[in-house]
């Protein structure tokens, strides 16, 4: 199970006959990855931790200080042990570097014979390949048992029960938001303490603790731990982590896209649901045979308009979907995913309180929008509409309308930062009601028609000129710092406007129809361009 060698066991090994260790004889269980001869003092950059040094003293002779502090570089660089021959360039050791080793259980070894170096490194190294040979044996046979076993079982639990079994170790892991599970189950008492290493292992690294999260599509779907009560985890414990963590994502995936693909078929149940044809009893009893206990705060909903990355691409939808749930669950929701009309609809459930879901939903928009997860590379870009929260779950149908109304009027906006939740577009709500019930238009014309006629007939700027004073609130040195020209000139665009609005336009309820009017005008153009697209 291990690719290294103990100091323990090399010191048993030919050439190690006539030895003693001098000093550090507590840290004779460090593991050597290899052997270096080393007759310089200056090796820090030379080193990558648990070599094993010869050496016969060359460097530094009987100098005492250049002793120590070749000891001392060693110890930092986390060498394995010292072995010095004794005689050739070095007659003893001295008392500083006994200390010194003792005190960081640094073995020092001395050979009071000539050894052949040569010899003694290939004798450690083609042991120390042959066991590297081993594990790499024995990990493929690891990889062909638990292969065959993804193709048995149907539970995540058997995965991480093999592992455990196999090294010996117990296996932590923590799925989402929910509590840690352990194979095997401990007694109390022991909990407590391996929730506290879980704990400090997040912290800091531990030589008897690893961890490894698990990814699916892009996100951090759960974290497996392996903690080891007696011995310190070897490099062949990582490979074996790393190998149930890819077998569990694996499980893990198929069984997502079984429920996903299960979802689909309820999907009658869900347009009606969005129709509002269930009461709120028939909807826990519902929520309760999908997931057991599982309670809802509210909920929202949101209409997904998305565009394929190539043009006429048939975009997987399934694992789009298995990608977006994977982010939302990571912010606290319960997702439910239906296609209505070659829309996404998403019924994001709130399984936090509900005061921060909006700044939750935000991020995870953000985050599907960055496009991180294997879901998005086939998606080339999103436009979302979210409705109203709502606290009762029988009212997602006022959600799903909202929803609808809020993707219009994002698709007709100006401007692209404008906000994708309804509760936030509030002129444009107001210009949707007035658009349906009057004439805009002529609304719009008994405003502003005298200063698009002027701008038409002269080539002129002054509606432009009018929306950035109105926006910088009467100020004329910011004004004529966005629009980059000289106070004079906009003095004399002001004066025209005097004349074409009135001399009153800058008062309050005259200069708010303006504003209103403006945003109005950009809302209609913004539709006749889809008319003509859509044409």
């Amino acid at each position: 199970m291990k690719s290294y060698i103990s100091i323990e066991e090399i010191v048993k090994r030919k050439h190690f006959d006539h030895i003693e260790v001098v000093a550090g004889a507590l840290g004779l269980d460090r593991l050597v990855k290899w052997v270096h001869v080393v007759e310089v003092v200056q090796i820090k950059n030379l080193l990558r931790g648990h070599e094993l040094i010869l050496t016969t003293g060359l460097g530094f002779k009987d100098d005492p200080s250049l002793f120590v502090q070749f000891v001392k570089q060693l110890i930092d660089c986390e060498a394995a042990g010292l072995c010095i021959e004794i005689g050739t360039n070095t007659s003893t050791i001295p008392p500083d570097v006994i200390e010194i080793a003792n005190t960081h259980q640094f073995p020092i070894i001395v050979f009071n014979q000539e050894v052949p170096f040569v010899e003694i490194t290939q004798d450690i190294h083609s042991t120390l390949i042959n066991k590297q040979y081993q594990v790499i044996s024995d990990l493929e046979h690891y990889s062909q048992q638990l292969n065959k076993k993804l193709l048995e079982i149907s539970e995540y639990d058997e995965i991480l029960t093999f592992c455990q079994m196999y090294l010996d170790v117990q296996v932590v892991a923590r799925f989402n938001e929910k509590d840690l599970k352990f194979y095997p189950e401990p007694p109390k008492g022991r909990r407590k303490q391996l929730y506290k290493l879980a704990e400090e292992a997040a912290m800091d690294k531990q030589s008897k603790v690893a961890k490894q999260p698990v990814m699916l599509l892009g996100n951090q779907y759960a974290e497996v731990m392996i903690i080891s009560k007696d011995r310190d985890l070897t490099e062949y414990d990582f490979l074996i982590l790393d190998r149930t963590v890819t077998a569990l994502a694996q499980q893990l995936l198929r069984t997502m896209y079984v429920e996903e693909r299960k979802n689909a078929e309820e999907s009658q149940w869900m347009l009606d649901w969005l129709e509002g044809s269930h009461r709120e009893a028939v909807i826990d009893e519902h929520l309760a045979s999908l997931e057991p206990g599982l309670k809802l705060n509210g909920a929202v909903v949101c209409v997904c308009k998305y565009q394929p990355a190539r043009h006429g691409a048939d975009t997987d939808c399934t694992y789009l979907k298995l990608w977006i749930r994977t982010v939302f669950e990571q912010y606290g929701f319960h997702l439910f995913t239906i296609d209505v009309r070659q829309d996404l609809v998403l019924i994001l459930g709130n399984k936090r309180a509900g005061d921060d879901w909006k700044e939750r939903a935000k991020e995870a928009f953000e985050r599907v929008r960055a496009q991180e997860g294997t879901g998005g590379k086939s998606v080339s870009s999103y436009r979302f509409g979210v409705g109203k929260y709502i606290y009762q779950l029988e009212d997602v149908n006022v959600s799903y309308k909202t929803a609808r109304e809020a993707l219009l009027l994002t698709n007709r906006a100006h401007h692209k930062e404008m906000s994708m939740f309804y509760d936030d577009l509030h002129l444009y709500r107001i210009l949707s009601v007035i658009h349906q019930h009057a004439n805009l238009d002529e609304i719009v014309s008994d405003y502003l028609a005298p200063v698009i006629e002027y701008d038409k007939r002269y080539n002129g700027q002054l509606l432009e000129t009018l929306k950035a004073y109105l926006t910088c609130s009467g100020s004329k040195q910011e004004t004529a710092k966005r629009l980059f020209i000289v106070r004079q000139t906009l003095y004399h665009r002001i004066e025209k406007l005097e004349k074409l609005l009135g001399s009153d336009f800058m008062e309050a309820e005259k200069r708010l129809a303006l504003e209103f009017m403006l945003l109005a005008k950009d809302y209609l153009n913004v539709e006749e361009q889809l008319q003509k697209r859509t044409v």
